[in-house]
């Protein structure tokens, strides 16, 4: 759950150029501090105002895009127990047409929040806003508790087949404990769906609860293993009559949700196991899978409706050829159709019509491989990725990529990936930046994207640069 091994490339510039030798207050607000800190014996209190600002040009659609983003981040401490911290923007965008795309087609953005005006109809330009806030509490050395509404990464890679940081901010309830060589979670989060249907005067969105147990072992310094489960249950069935207290909602056992409930209606539940071995001083292999539908007998008799799982490999380092701050990972990630998906579609794995897990949804294989190199205050990342999955033809067929559709009544009884239309993703990203100020994570970057997804009916392509300035810590994926 915490690599820490190889961590972003935050956690090792933080500090970089900070000096306390500027001496004007300006000087030192904008390369080094806080718009305001207060740190006293009992408390401590930061506040910052934000920004994310950036024009681009899609030079393949001849399309200008921007994104102004206005916000703010405070937190602080109450003595050494508890700590909070919030931030929001409040953004209007112009993106490229493939991401637009997505937006209008779901009403969502991607990873954040609702498009605003959205009628059903497309949208040029999309306004929304976006709040993270969380309150911690560590009642003891070995024990945390937090609730907020943020979002919560489980994994050793660059994506994660298990839960991931794709999906918007959650209301979340998380308690940690530290058990010397064994990290446990167990985590209850607040989802609500797009495509269910609403059964209240107001339209409102149906709810459901979402369950996690996560153990992670580290059996030496060189291998650590995780146990994972995640239930996803409604919080009422098809008439409005919430459903009763369920003993396996607060079980802290991992793998006890994975029974489900005996009630109705049926829980979706899934298993998964992570593993890393440290092959040489910084550089490890890891990897996940992900169990849905399981039965051992012909788990390794090729396709066949008894398994939806997902399996991901990878490799990452840091300093490779001895060189400070140059890192890479390289990581291939595959999921059967139909994987994390239910006859209902309100148990699917998903918040807000997005996948809790990998972007791509099921139905895929990908290989991405990310170099990245620091010096000073500056940072430059390359990214590239190859997507193979298969598309619907129209609304009603399901070929087991969306997640936003049901598990089909009569699925096809040898499943391959990529069955639908066969297509091919083909992404690469780079981007060069300047830190300005390491406690708001200002920074100047210029970047470049392609990104192409052709198939035997389409070949949509983007050529985009941009040139932004931004700052806070949110993370935003792009390379779907």
């Amino acid at each position: 759950m915490i690599d820490s091994l190889i961590n972003h490339t935050y956690d090792s510039v933080m500090n970089v150029g900070v000096s306390d030798q500027r001496k004007t207050w300006f000087s030192r607000k904008l390369f080094n501090e806080h718009l305001f800190d207060v740190q006293t014996k009992d408390y401590t209190f930061y506040g910052d105002v934000i920004a994310d600002l950036q024009l681009g040009r899609d030079f393949t659609a001849k399309r200008s895009t921007y994104l102004n983003a206005r916000g703010f981040q405070f937190g602080g401490t109450v003595g050494t127990k508890f700590s909070f911290y919030t931030s929001g923007f409040e953004d209007q965008a112009k993106f490229p047409d493939y991401y637009n795309d997505v937006v209008n087609t779901n009403g969502f953005i991607p990873g954040q929040a609702y498009a605003r005006h959205y009628n059903g109809q497309k949208q040029d330009s999309q306004d929304w806003s976006y709040v993270t806030a969380i309150a911690s509490y560590t009642p003891i050395k070995q024990l945390n508790i937090t609730l907020g509404q943020d979002k919560m990464f489980v994994g050793d890679g660059y994506r994660s087949l298990l839960l991931s940081d794709y999906a918007a901010n959650m209301p979340l309830l998380r308690i940690t404990a530290n058990l010397g060589r064994v990290q446990y979670m167990m985590a209850w989060a607040y989802l609500e769906d797009l495509q269910a249907p609403k059964f209240d005067q107001l339209g409102s969105n149906r709810r459901k609860w979402a369950l996690f147990h996560y153990v992670d072992w580290n059996v030496s310094n060189r291998v650590s293993l995780g146990f994972f489960n995640a239930l996803i249950t409604p919080e009422a069935d098809a008439q409005g009559n919430r459903r009763g207290f369920d003993v396996n909602f607060i079980n802290p056992l991992v793998f006890s949700s994975a029974l489900g409930s005996s009630g109705s209606p049926k829980d979706n539940v899934f298993m998964g196991f992570t593993g890393k071995y440290k092959i040489f001083d910084k550089t490890a292999i890891y990897g996940q899978l992900m169990l849905d539908r399981f039965k051992f007998n012909n788990f390794f008799s090729g396709n066949n409706l008894d398994n939806t799982n997902g399996v991901q490999l990878g490799i990452r380092g840091a300093d490779i050829f001895k060189v400070n701050r140059l890192n890479y990972l390289f990581e291939f990630n595959t999921v059967k159709p139909n994987t994390y998906t239910n006859t209902n579609t309100l148990n699917n794995y998903t918040f807000f019509g997005d996948p809790l897990a990998h972007p791509f949804g099921a139905n895929f294989r990908e290989f991405l491989g990310i170099i990245n190199y620091s010096i000073g205050r500056f940072d430059f990342q390359g990214q590239l990725d190859y997507g193979k999955y298969g598309l619907d033809a129209n609304a009603t067929d399901n070929n087991g990529k969306l997640l936003t559709k049901p598990y089909p009544v009569n699925p096809n009884p040898t499943p391959v990936i990529g069955q639908g239309i066969s297509t091919q993703l083909y992404y690469g990203e780079g981007t060069v930046s300047f830190l300005v100020n390491p406690k708001t994570n200002l920074r100047i970057e210029i970047g470049g994207l392609y990104r192409q997804e052709k198939n035997a009916l389409n070949d949509n392509k983007t050529t985009l640069i941009t040139f932004g300035v931004k700052s806070g810590f949110r993370n935003l994926y792009h390379d779907f």
